[in-house]
């Protein structure tokens, strides 16, 4: 995958590179789920981590006008509006970690915790 590769360009472990992912609800609520670049979300716990009844992963073409990011330039920082977000409970052990900057091929490396406080996310387990 394109986080993979973006992985290898840094010199980092898969772990260390997460890829931020933006669902809808049944009810049509948009939640924002942040996830090592080589895992798959996992739609069901994803939903219960959020409170949610379902979600499912959001149309590319949906991406720009709700977000104001392009498909693979999603950051979870500076989004059009503040979405509730989720950061994958692996990310808890990790001193740092990289995630999109907000355009294709950018990233940054900060701490999980200080991204989770700065936009209000909780940590829980939401990956295959």
């Amino acid at each position: 995958t394109e986080g993979v590769k973006i992985a290898e360009t840094l010199g980092e472990e898969n772990k260390s590179v997460f890829k931020t992912l933006v669902t809808e609800s049944n009810t049509k609520e948009h939640f924002v789920f942040v996830i090592p670049v080589d895992k798959t979300l996992d739609l069901k716990a994803a939903a219960r981590s959020v409170g949610a009844k379902a979600v499912s992963m959001l149309k590319q073409k949906e991406l720009l006008p709700l977000t104001g990011y392009i498909h693979g330039g999603c950051s979870p920082v500076g989004m059009k509006k503040k979405f509730t977000t989720v950061i994958d409970e692996s990310a808890k052990e990790l001193p740092f970690f990289y995630v999109s900057a907000g355009k294709v091929g950018y990233q940054v490396k900060l701490d999980p915790r200080e991204l989770a406080e700065f936009t209000g996310a909780d940590f829980s387990e939401i990956t295959v």
